[in-house]
């Protein structure tokens, strides 16, 4: 009896083991992230007035290089700049495909990202939710990316299909110090001109960015960042809310969780 029984162990094992193998080379992978951050800056641009942020999101991406993700956080600018009588929350929905060019250390992502502000939109400006196609090439710790605005509506500015931001970016790893450091120049160029006046003249504008991560245990970061753009008086005035200036220089710190 005994010897049976162990006999039919030993074929449950055999049975069960290459389903184990099968789950540990599944070509599907699912991640999250969460982050407490001391405000939320876009392309040099505070989202929160200078606030805390709370943000996060899944991804699911395919052994094939297909991938989808959705992220959100809390946000005020909308209604700091009175555009949105209600509004509290950009909720993004991306997805494409990358991968890299044979063995090297050479690849691409391309893709499409939605951006949806939900709220009510004040009388007389224009809603902000954006639809971007995005196309990216990266060398190891070097990435640049270009995103072109498909929708007439960019970030709530009218008559500005075609619309695009150049993003160049380094994220180093600096030695076996945990640390990673992060240098960033973006270009935001605004096109169209509902009215006859042109969006670039107030809306167009440079921003940089500088900082450090360190990785902790169990999948915790931390980090620091400063951020500023180049803006001149025409696009200070369009980028104030509530007499204060979006785009001024800043440091934010955060800490992030990935699972």
């Amino acid at each position: 009896m005994f010897r049976k029984t162990m006999m039919a162990g030993a074929v449950a094992t055999a049975l069960l083991t290459p389903n184990f193998a099968a789950a540990a080379e599944s070509p599907h992978t699912l991640t999250g992230n969460v982050g407490l951050y001391s405000q939320y800056i876009f392309r040099g641009v505070t989202q929160t007035f200078g606030d805390p942020a709370l943000q996060g999101g899944f991804d699911y991406s395919h052994s094939s290089g297909l991938y989808a993700g959705t992220w959100a956080s809390n946000i005020s600018w909308l209604t700091d700049a009175g555009a949105y009588t209600s509004s509290s929350l950009e909720w993004d929905f991306y997805g494409g495909f990358r991968g890299a060019f044979g063995k090297s250390d050479f690849g691409y992502d391309v893709g499409l990202l939605y951006y949806y502000y939900p709220g009510n939109v004040t009388p007389g400006f224009t809603k902000a939710d954006t639809l971007e196609a995005y196309g990216a090439l990266t060398w190891k710790w070097l990435s640049a990316k270009y995103s072109y605005s498909l929708n007439n509506k960019t970030f709530g500015v009218a008559d500005s299909r075609g619309t695009w931001y150049l993003d160049l970016t380094a994220s180093v790893p600096l030695g076996k110090t945990g640390l990673t450091g992060i240098a960033h120049w973006g270009k935001q160029k605004f096109e169209g001109s509902p009215g006859g006046v042109s969006n670039d003249t107030f809306a167009s504008f440079e921003d940089y960015k500088i900082g450090l991560n360190y990785a902790l245990p169990k999948d915790f970061t931390v980090g620091v960042f400063y951020t500023g753009t180049n803006m001149d008086t025409a696009q200070e005035g369009f980028y104030t809310a509530n007499n204060r200036f979006l785009g001024k220089d800043t440091f934010t710190v955060f800490l992030q969780k990935t699972f």
